[in-house]
């Protein structure tokens, strides 16, 4: 096929691609040393144009959800992509970029034979990844996902940031992977309940009574939405969020003119407010916090967020929790009422006060205090056994942390997999979430228990800025919000330390 001329080398810059089209095909061109490589123009996992994103210490990082590929091949380096970039043949004449419109086809490995067997319990985020990880890797013996729901993993991220808004019907949630990938892999998906994991003896037990013997195994259940000892926490409107059959109901149950009460101000909860609020329903969220995520984001950008949400018409309430729920005759939710004896007219309450680990089955290694499993920094939690997502308490910059986000659980259960081959990886990676609030899309990079000071680069209050979380002058957190490209390079950048002079600098060269 013949090479098209799609650019010339002045227009290429060092920090990003340019999308260039050959034909009806969107193609992105990076710098590859003093060569030119051309791929896919749209990442893999949600389509986001990787022209907007940023190239980093050889790394080409998507500018919505932070997935990165290595700009020599296209591989995959960082979810929450699961499948690596096409690339198309480049050709430099004359300082002129020549592509041809048909891709490079990867060669296929020989693989050796292997008769161990490696169980992946839970296939949302984490084992989902996973699975694909040890296949990725070249591994031929038998792989077993373990799944308590009956249709593939999805992307349950969606759930609260668009499914509740009706931007997008709960059965359209996407999938993870489709079935035709684990015929085409050999990844078995086993739908049942695991009742027992015996450590010792290298045996998961399934509530059906059918017992699996493995080589090496993976936890990645996840968490359960944590519900409220209270009277009528059992009424039919009383809903927590995990799933799409609970966001089938939350909708059933969100009608124009209704009264839902929110009860904790955790992310999940706020966007669920927000999505509620789409449908005319009236929300009140009782907060722990009067500044909603001063914690992790600061005051300023908390106070910033709770603005937003007010002007949105949602009523926060705090210094005050539900003493208990009250029904009608017909046994429908009514009342919550209030530790202060207030009453609050209610037809659906929506619980988001966090998740409990769910580790009860695990059998012959300790669980800590809220349930999670201890792993070192190769996500190793006993022998021949890995575990990773919300369930571990692992290693993070010399103190031992449990956190919830959806690429960190990726993240990790990559790393294990490789660990279960042989490997010695370890996380050294940077932590990533985003959030939609009240249609504000905002990005969370590293992690920050303390700081001294918050840089702040634009106007958190017109939701048009970065800052800078920082601690002794090192940035240990960037909250962003309309600076996709920026987050997307220190996604990277901040794997190593990161003073906050050469943050601005960086920051303001990829911004020009």
């Amino acid at each position: 096929m013949p090479m098209h001329r799609v650019a010339s080398l002045a227009d290429l810059r060092r920090d990003r691609g340019i999308q260039v089209e050959v034909g009806k095909k969107k193609l992105v061109l990076v710098w590859h040393g003093e060569e030119v490589r051309a791929y896919q123009a749209e990442c893999p996992h949600a389509g986001a144009p990787l022209a907007e994103g940023a190239v980093c210490n050889g790394h080409l990082i998507c500018p919505w959800h932070k997935a990165e590929f290595a700009v020599s091949d296209g591989h995959l380096c960082e979810p929450p992509a699961l499948d690596a970039l096409t690339r198309y043949p480049t050709q430099v004449i004359e300082d002129q970029v020549h592509v041809d419109d048909q891709p490079v086809e990867p060669r296929p490995e020989a693989l050796a034979d292997d008769d161990r067997c490696f169980i992946i319990i839970g296939a949302g985020a984490a084992g989902t990844a996973g699975a694909c990880a040890l296949r990725e890797q070249g591994f031929n013996g038998r792989v077993l996902l373990i799944d308590r729901e009956h249709s593939p993993g999805y992307d349950r991220t969606a759930l609260s940031k668009f499914v509740l808004a009706a931007d997008m019907p709960p059965d359209e949630t996407p999938a993870l992977r489709e079935d035709a990938f684990y015929v085409d892999q050999r990844i078995e998906r086993i739908q049942g309940e695991v009742m027992k994991l015996d450590a010792l003896n290298k045996r998961v037990t399934l509530s059906d009574g059918r017992r699996l013997d493995y080589d090496s195994a993976l936890i990645t259940t996840g968490g359960d939405p944590r519900t409220l000892p209270l009277i009528g926490a059992d009424l039919a409107h009383v809903l927590t969020l995990r799933c799409r059959d609970d966001a089938e109901k939350i909708l059933h149950a969100a009608q124009l003119g209704r009264h839902a009460l929110v009860v904790g101000d955790s992310f999940i909860g706020l966007e669920a407010a927000s999505a509620l609020r789409k449908h005319g329903v009236n929300v009140t969220v009782l907060a722990r916090h009067e500044i909603p995520f001063a914690g992790q984001l600061g005051e300023r950008i908390g106070k910033a967020l709770r603005s937003l949400h007010e002007q949105n018409g949602v009523l926060f309430r705090t210094h005050v929790d539900v003493s208990r729920f009250e029904s009608d005759d017909h046994g429908q939710l009514t009342t919550a009422v209030l530790s202060n004896g207030e009453r609050l007219p209610v037809d659906l309450a929506l619980i988001g006060i966090g998740v409990t680990p769910a580790t009860q089955f695990v059998d012959g290694i300790q669980r800590d205090q809220d349930g999670s499993l201890s792993v070192d920094s190769g996500m190793r939690a006993g022998k021949d056994l890995w575990a990773a997502g919300d369930i571990v308490t692992f290693p993070l910059a010399g103190q031992s942390k449990r956190i919830e986000h959806w690429r960190l659980a990726q993240q990790q259960a990559r790393i294990a997999a490789r660990n279960m081959l042989g490997g010695q990886d370890n996380y050294s990676d940077v932590p990533y979430f985003w959030t939609q609030q009240v249609e504000k899309r905002l990005d969370y990079l590293g992690h920050a228990d303390a700081w001294d000071d918050i840089v702040y680069l634009g106007d958190p209050e017109a939701f048009d800025f970065l800052a800078l979380i920082c601690n002794q002058g090192a940035v240990k957190a960037v909250v962003g919000c309309e600076r996709e490209r920026e987050v997307a390079m220190l996604a990277e950048r901040m794997k190593q330390p990161l003073f906050k002079d050469e943050a601005v600098m960086l920051i303001r060269q990829i911004s020009a």
